[in-house]
């Protein structure tokens, strides 16, 4: 339903996307997160240039604190002197910042990527979102919420007019031009 050349990211994509910065603190993104409803964001350096995404996977991933062996190394590199104390709350608050905890090598696609494809590439990588990059600038996101969505209007027009079923589908109007009237 979604194969038609016609339905590209630019169609699909949410335009205001919420963003991290690598230094947000992490009860910010959660906070941005819970309020904008959504399960990810992308993480934009100070040129606004796509570094990472943070999801709730790497949110549930994310563990508070240090092991009892990290705790016992980060000391002894601080040679257990005043700094040992200040040094590991230093480590901690690093750990509560987006870039500790956001993946990188993000997947992105081009705002005329056809939803075809989007949809093929969530698959395969087993992901939920992807941003949309224009000349090297991210222009939006399409999330699967925004293919189900698409999906759900082309079933209603199915549903709409039952005797256009292939008018819908791009390989059969390219067909049904080629055939011969009959006589």
């Amino acid at each position: 339903m979604l194969d038609e050349a016609s339905v590209t990211a630019r169609d699909l994509m949410t335009r205001d996307v919420a963003v991290a910065h690598p230094e947000t603190s992490l009860l910010e993104a959660v906070t941005l997160m819970a309020k904008r409803r959504i399960s990810g964001l992308p993480v934009v350096d100070d040129a606004g240039h796509l570094v990472g995404m943070l999801s709730e996977g790497d949110l549930l991933r994310w563990r508070e604190g240090h092991t009892e062996q990290q705790t016992h190394w980060l000391e002894m590199l601080a040679e257990g002197t005043d700094l040992a104390g200040e040094f590991i709350d230093g480590i901690r608050e690093q750990r509560h910042k987006v870039k500790s905890v956001m993946a990188q090598g993000v997947t992105t696609v081009t705002d005329d990527t056809p939803a075809r494809e989007i949809a093929g590439l969530m698959c395969d990588k087993n992901i939920k979102r992807v941003p949309v990059m224009r000349d090297g600038k991210m222009v939006g996101i399409v999330a699967r919420s925004d293919l189900v969505r698409a999906l759900a209007h082309k079933l209603s027009e199915l549903h709409k007019a039952p005797n256009k079923r292939e008018e819908l589908n791009v390989n059969a109007a390219l067909r049904r031009g080629r055939a011969k009237p009959a006589s």
